[in-house]
């Protein structure tokens, strides 16, 4: 059996493509929640809230299905990541429960006191969130130290290295810029030409952080393009990266905001792509000696028998899964108002 026909490659793939639609649409929740305290006024805050409040907290159950299908397929990559990455998963699922707090608890009391703690809640919760993810990559392109056995033997201040940082920063600046175009689609008049203006400052920061990071990556993570010197045709992802980044700015300039976000989630599908193969088939590097202490797809995966019961579940639940995240957004399509139902 091929590589590109085993089951291992198939759930690896079906794992990143969660990941990819956790990115996509949670990513602008996280943008929204970071780039909220910029706006001064309650009604203009009111207005962001509500731009997410349908759909956030149905983005996030694609994070939450993503770890299902590592839990099932990959067991030991699952317990060595939930070990390692104790003190940045705790941060996260925090993250998580405060932002949710936030976006409930922020209009249930009219008092300007109330509202701008949660804000705050809100606005930090989002920022962590980003930035945990983003460390949590770095260290999983870089490596952690690993024994024989898979179990983590560093210490936790190892995970905070610059590289690890660097995603770190790098993923707010990739969240932030998403968000404010998907803002532009949510908003009008004022409020719009307001963001318009400060989603020019996040795509030059992602710019410059996208420029950082991609030099760190080639210097001092040369594994990362080994898989692209071996197989040119994966050079056209990186192509076709570089193209969709520098559209949106264009499409800016010419007022066509749809196309600027489509090209926004053009560009997370070609970074994690480009992630996923720099890594393949490699989940958890072993810094100290990959070949020998690496947890891959293929020695971490679970029988043969599960991995085909999974999939059956796969094709029942991933395409229920799309009919509801693409019937919430129609339904809840078009600028957003404030009404007696709002946040």
């Amino acid at each position: 059996m091929t590589w590109l026909a085993s089951l291992e490659f198939g759930w690896f793939t079906i794992f990143v493509l969660l990941l990819v639609g956790y990115t996509i649409l949670d990513g602008f929740d996280l943008g929204v929640g970071m780039l909220y305290l910029f706006s001064k006024k309650d009604e203009e805050r009111r207005l962001l809230l509500n731009s997410i409040g349908p759909v956030w907290d149905g983005n996030e159950v694609w994070l939450v299905t993503a770890g299902g299908a590592l839990f099932a397929g990959f067991p030991p990559i699952y317990a060595t990541m939930l070990s390692s990455f104790y003190l940045p998963v705790m941060v996260l699922l925090g993250g998580l429960i405060f932002r949710a707090a936030a976006i409930e608890f922020r209009s249930k009391r009219p008092m300007p006191m109330w509202r701008w703690s949660w804000d705050v809640l809100f606005f930090f919760a989002s920022l962590f969130i980003s930035f945990s993810l983003g460390m949590i990559l770095g260290n999983l392109i870089r490596g952690i130290s690993l024994d024989a056995q898979g179990e983590f033997i560093g210490r936790t201040s190892d995970l905070f290295h610059p590289y690890a940082v660097g995603v770190g920063c790098f993923t707010i600046a990739l969240f932030m810029m998403h968000g404010s175009l998907y803002l532009l689609l949510k908003t009008e008049g004022e409020l719009h030409d307001q963001i318009r203006g400060r989603s020019y400052g996040c795509i030059i920061f992602f710019s410059i952080c996208y420029c950082l990071v991609t030099m760190a990556t080639l210097i001092y993570m040369p594994h990362m393009v080994e898989a692209l010197q071996q197989r040119p045709v994966f050079f056209l992802v990186a192509i076709v990266n570089l193209l969709v980044v520098a559209n949106i700015p264009r499409e800016m300039y010419f007022g066509r905001d749809v196309r600027a976000f489509i090209c926004s989630c053009l560009n997370m599908v070609c970074l994690l792509t480009l992630y996923a193969i720099g890594t393949y088939p490699i989940v958890v590097r072993g810094l100290s000696d990959p070949e020998k202490l690496s947890l891959t797809i293929y020695n971490s995966a679970s029988s043969s028998l599960t991995l085909q019961i999974l999939f059956l579940f796969a094709l029942i639940g991933m395409p229920l899964v799309l009919a509801y995240t693409t019937a919430v957004y129609y339904i809840f399509r078009g600028k957003v108002r404030l009404d007696k139902h709002s946040y």
